[in-house]
């Protein structure tokens, strides 16, 4: 009955169905759902939907704030040109937090349509606002929507909030600036925050005169204002998305530079940190004139900015010519940035200028193929910066990326790439391992096999045709299968060694659907039969024992190498069964060369041991990724139970030989994540065990490694994870030179080399005046990179009520930011003394932790996932259940409380399967 009154009181208010927008259709909703609150007087709120209708199109925003940084508020307006497509007396639109004191409705001559006071109408539960005018809005008809409205700025990290820093004097400065990306736009001001409603946005700020104002266009004119006051007044911006939007407010300094092409980029930082910009801008430029040769298409604005924010959740945001940074994924310093820092750096400035085009410029039609962006400026980053700064080696990090989305995705907990997302947390949620490392080694697999030119040539196809618009899945595979037929891909594929003509017929949307639409990662695995390789595909799950039934399918590129050729063979696989002929004489078979397919491989029968034995007596025959990949593969086939842990740790016993990074530290990272576990369980004999074994098999490597910065990328980085993990498990030599440093450190106030500094100072920080001074030096320090290393220093403390200290700290939010506190509180959940008191933490200050942070936030994931992955017993997974289900209402919403749960249960089998093996390979080897 309610349901028919409103659409009654709907019709007498001339508001029609209308046809489908472009984000949904807009038919009533039907009877089983619920309806909003009821407006002011009579009214009712007209609109039912999390999304907003489609009969009203915002095409031009004139956006005027004035932020008062004293008073920490703000006051604006907004006028909206309007393409209304039906008639309508409403308007609805995303509001959040903002009181809107005025609304009037104006036509397209800008004359009033009403004398009266327009009713404004809130719906908070679904964030939108309805402006109400007695007058119909003609459909076809242009007009214009204009708000009066103010709000403080906010204490989080969302819409237009206040951020603060410190000056060396002690002065505490305070900036004004945004986040939006996915739905706080709203937060800010009123708006059509939905990615499809694109529009163009003129914009004013007015400041002080100490003031710098910053948004995604730059300054066109500024006017002094009887107050004092000054108004910047920006350029008109392109057509983008309203989560693009960004304006700040700040005294930072500044460093230029200009491309080759004629952009000018700028790098903001706070003034005593100028210094560390200089790296960032060299990097942009380089970064921002490459893409602009890959997808020959020239970057459409006239500046780019970099800004470095004291305070931000994200690592950064790609706002149109202003993008956003925390100040430790922009700010290099190379007296106490590490290599790594370097890497990160350079990265994270790729990924954002790769969204310029993926992203902004070719926008997904909606939240539920965020990978699109997000997907694309990852993998792009690899292809970036291996282009641009080769010595880098970004190429290792690739498999940890794969890796990372292969854990997350052989969890029963994990989902599809292209998933539905509705609400704003679900939205959030979006924003994880599935759409950023999995969509990009998907792309991964994809350029390989389509060759890099077909890929590269689709990719430009795409962003060309759907410039300053938005896009579906469907659209990036249309893109590539015709830039495929018009180069008749069958000549590439001839020569990179196929043997039918199937590719030429590939249907590229039925493939990449099994990969879009469908959860998982698949396990191939092979037997030899004669001159045979059967094959044969499942899901591949962590969590499932073998027996557990699980049907997909997926088409899968395959690509093997054997001992009697040097050529890459291909074969797609598409049935849940397949074999390919490889030849009698053949010793070993190589599945999935160099990991460029996104899938695990298993040999049946004699193929591990062929495979082992091939590493002991020639490693070098396999390249360091395909070396990098078997060590993976059978350790994830361990915990699955599909392969005995002796038969991987056999597997490892080549790596004495090993010379690359990148295997070495892999086979590392397993035995240090057995170490860590078994060390929590206080299983005494096997932690002392395998400790033993650890340092007397990798004693060369550890005694080879010196304490500096010299070497390459790829040398320091051994250098400072082999170190950190010999101090970590008691090496004397290890530990005796760290406090050597550590002493010389504190008394002569010197600079550590930045590759050993986290090891050192974590050493230091054991003893009571050793933590103090740490915790000092992180007060006062104006390197943000260098206070991450001693925060993760004080939090390796084995004394408790240090750790509490540091908890403490965080909450308050002052010494120790509440941009850092989820990490704070991962880093005291990975100290063996701390993972229970992290755990009591999260429980006691939940529902604060929410407040400060969102609730499908990637720190409140960080936060849950932090605190329980250290855990392997049922009683604690029960513990962490009956936990989940006393916050039901919240749990429920999130798809990560689902995630710790699966990784529990993970350890918890993990143990069963393989403790016992374990225990008697190590005294085997000790004996």
């Amino acid at each position: 009955m309610v349901r028919f009154l409103v659409l009654a009181l709907l019709s007498l208010a001339g508001v029609t169905q209308t046809s489908a927008s472009p984000t949904q259709a807009s038919e009533r909703p039907n009877s089983t759902e619920e309806q909003p609150p009821l407006g002011t007087g009579s009214l009712p709120f007209p609109w039912s939907r999390l999304r907003l209708p489609g009969y009203v199109v915002p095409l031009h925003y004139h956006l005027l704030l004035h932020p008062n940084l004293t008073m920490l508020s703000y006051s604006g307006t907004v006028r909206i040109e309007l393409q209304v497509q039906n008639n309508t007396n409403w308007v609805v639109l995303h509001s959040k937090g903002l009181r809107i004191t005025t609304a009037t409705m104006l036509d397209q001559n800008l004359a009033h349509l009403s004398d009266q006071v327009l009713p404004v109408l809130h719906n908070p539960t679904h964030e939108q606002t309805a402006i109400f005018s007695p007058r119909v809005l003609s459909g076809g008809q242009k007009y214009f929507l204009f708000l009066e409205f103010g709000a403080e700025l906010g204490e989080g990290f969302y819409g237009f909030y206040r951020s603060t820093y410190r000056t060396s004097t002690g002065e505490t400065r305070t900036l004004a600036s945004t986040h939006f990306e996915p739905t706080s736009a709203r937060m800010a001001f009123p708006c059509f925050d939905e990615p499809s409603f694109k529009a163009n946005y003129s914009i004013s700020i007015r400041r002080s005169r100490a003031h710098t104002a910053l948004s995604n266009m730059p300054v066109e004119q500024t006017v002094v204002l009887n107050d004092g006051l000054m108004e910047d007044r920006f350029a008109v911006s392109v057509r983008m998305s309203s989560y693009l939007v960004a304006f700040i407010v700040c005294d930072f300094r500044s460093v230029s530079a200009t491309t080759a092409s004629g952009v000018k980029v700028s790098v903001y930082a706070a003034p005593e940190k100028w210094q560390q910009t200089r790296y960032a801008l060299k990097a942009a430029v380089k970064l921002l004139e490459f893409y602009e040769k890959y997808f020959n298409i020239k970057y459409p604005l006239p500046k780019q900015d970099l800004v470095a924010i004291p305070d931000f959740q994200a690592g950064a945001m790609e706002n149109w010519g202003l993008i956003t940074f925390r100040e430790t994924s922009l700010l290099y310093d190379p007296a106490t940035s590490s290599a790594s820092d370097r890497v990160w750096v350079t990265m994270v400035i790729a990924h954002e200028l790769a969204h310029q085009w993926f992203g902004n410029l070719v926008t997904m039609e909606w939240w539920n193929d965020i990978w699109l962006n997000e997907g694309f400026a990852r993998y792009m980053e690899y292809i970036s910066v291996n282009a641009t700064y080769p010595k880098l080696r970004v190429e290792d990090y690739l498999v940890d990326t794969c890796f990372a989305a292969i854990g997350r995705d052989s969890l029963n907990s994990s989902r599809p790439i292209s998933s539905a997302a509705e609400s704003p947390t679900q939205i959030e949620e979006m924003f994880d391992t599935v759409s950023y490392d999995k969509g990009a080694c998907v792309l991964h697999m994809l350029r390989h096999y389509l060759t890099d030119q077909v890929f590269q040539s689709g990719i430009v196809r795409y962003l060309h045709r759907y410039s300053y618009s938005n896009a579906h899945n469907q659209d990036l595979w249309d893109s590539l299968a015709n830039v495929r037929r018009s180069i008749k891909l069958y000549i590439f594929y001839y020569k990179l060694g196929g043997s039918s003509p199937e590719w030429e017929h590939l249907d590229l949307t039925t493939m990449m659907n099994t990969w879009m639409l469908q959860t998982g990662v698949p396990l191939v695995t092979v037997a030899r039969q004669g001159s045979r390789l059967l094959l044969k595909q499942e899901r591949f799950l962590r969590t499932s024992h073998p027996s557990d039934p699980a049907w997909f399918l997926w088409h899968i590129p395959l690509t093997y190498r054997t001992d009697t050729s040097t050529s890459i063979h291909r074969h797609l696989m598409t049935t849940l069964t397949d074999s390919v002929d490889v030849g009698e004489e053949v010793g070993w078979v190589k599945v999935n060369v160099d990991m460029a397919g996104y899938y695990l491989v298993h040999y049946d029968g004699s193929g591990w041991d062929d495979l082992i034995q091939l590493l002991k007596d020639n490693h070098t025959a396999l390249s360091f990724m395909d070396r990098t990949h078997l060590i993976h593969n059978a350790f994830q086939l361990t915990t699955a139970g599909r392969l005995s842990l002796d038969k991987a740790l056999d597997l490892i016993g080549y790596l004495r030989s090993e010379s690359h990074t990148v295997p070495l530290l892999e086979g590392l990272a397993y035995l240090e994540a057995f170490y860590r576990m078994v060390e929590r369980r206080d299983l005494s004999d096997v932690t002392q065990n395998l400790r033993t074994y650890i340092l007397w098999y990798f004693r060369g490597v550890i005694d080879r490694q010196t304490w500096s910065d010299k070497g390459s990328v790829s040398e320091r980085r051994l250098r400072s994870e082999l170190l950190s993990l010999a101090c970590h498990l008691g090496d004397l030599p290890c530990l005796k030179q760290a406090q050597r440093s550590f002493t010389h450190w504190l008394d002569s106030n010197s600079t550590l080399p930045a590759d050993v500094a986290e090891t050192v100072y974590s050493v230091g920080a054991q003893e009571d005046t050793g933590w103090e001074s740490l915790l000092q030096t992180y007060t006062h320090s104006l390197s943000e990179t260098h206070k991450r290393k001693i925060l993760s220093a004080l939090a390796s403390s084995r004394d408790t009520n240090k750790l509490t200290r540091l908890l403490e700290l965080g909450l308050e939010g002052e010494v120790i930011r509440t941009q850092d506190l989820d990490s704070l509180i991962a880093m005291v959940a990975r100290n063996p003394r701390g993972h229970h008191l992290a755990w009591s933490y999260l429980q006691k200050y939940w529902s604060t932790l929410v407040d400060k942070f969102q609730l499908g936030s990637f720190s409140i994931r960080n936060i849950i996932i932090g605190t329980t992955a250290q855990f392997s017993s049922t009683e604690e997974l029960t513990e962490v259940r009956v936990f989940f289900e006393s916050i039901h209402e919240q749990a429920s919403q999130l798809r990560v409380t689902e995630v710790a749960m699966d990784n529990i249960q993970k350890n918890i089998l993990w143990l069963q399967r393989n403790l016992g093996t374990l225990r008697s390979w190590l005294k085997q080897q000790i004996d």
